[in-house]
């Protein structure tokens, strides 16, 4: 069961990769292309920080949160691996979204950046963010049902 989860996550970075390449090789740094107009554009930068460019360059730092939250995140999978789906599928996500964004800034020194919302001021992101955010909210739901089922008496949110 636990290689269905290292799936998910591999495919994951696997589309991930692949659209910043695709990112990278057919749009010019800081050009802008329209996809959905008014509402989603492609816009080619590099992210030397985190989310909102937070902590800039430091990439020293990237490396080793990274590196700890892997090795986190992989104990949890095979600890949980036949546990809640919510739980262990948000796990394989912010892998995914961790790895992802990993091998950019050991490749280039910086995240490959390329999503950028037209209807909303927000921070251009990549299928990498995508992911840790949607693993977080299910790791999210599955604390929500967990403690229901708590509250409710059940033995867990499955």
């Amino acid at each position: 069961m636990l290689i269905i989860y290292l799936i998910i996550s591999a495919l994951v970075v696997g589309l991930d990769q692949w659209v910043k390449y695709l990112t990278v090789t057919n749009i010019d740094l800081g050009e802008t292309k329209d996809f959905i107009p008014g509402f989603l554009s492609f816009t080619n930068i590099r992210n030397t920080g985190a989310a909102w460019s937070l902590l800039e360059g430091k990439m020293w730092f990237f490396y080793i949160i990274t590196v700890v939250v892997v090795v986190v995140i992989l104990y949890m999978l095979v600890k949980n691996v036949h546990g809640n789906k919510w739980f262990t599928i948000g796990l394989s996500l912010v892998l995914a979204g961790a790895l992802g964004n990993f091998i950019d800034r050991l490749r280039f020194g910086y995240v490959v950046d390329m999503f950028q919302t037209d209807f909303i001021n927000f921070p251009i992101f990549n299928v990498a963010d995508t992911a840790l955010v949607i693993g977080v909210a299910c790791i999210f739901i599955y604390l929500i049902l967990d403690e229901k089922a708590a509250k409710d008496g059940k033995n867990g949110a499955n």
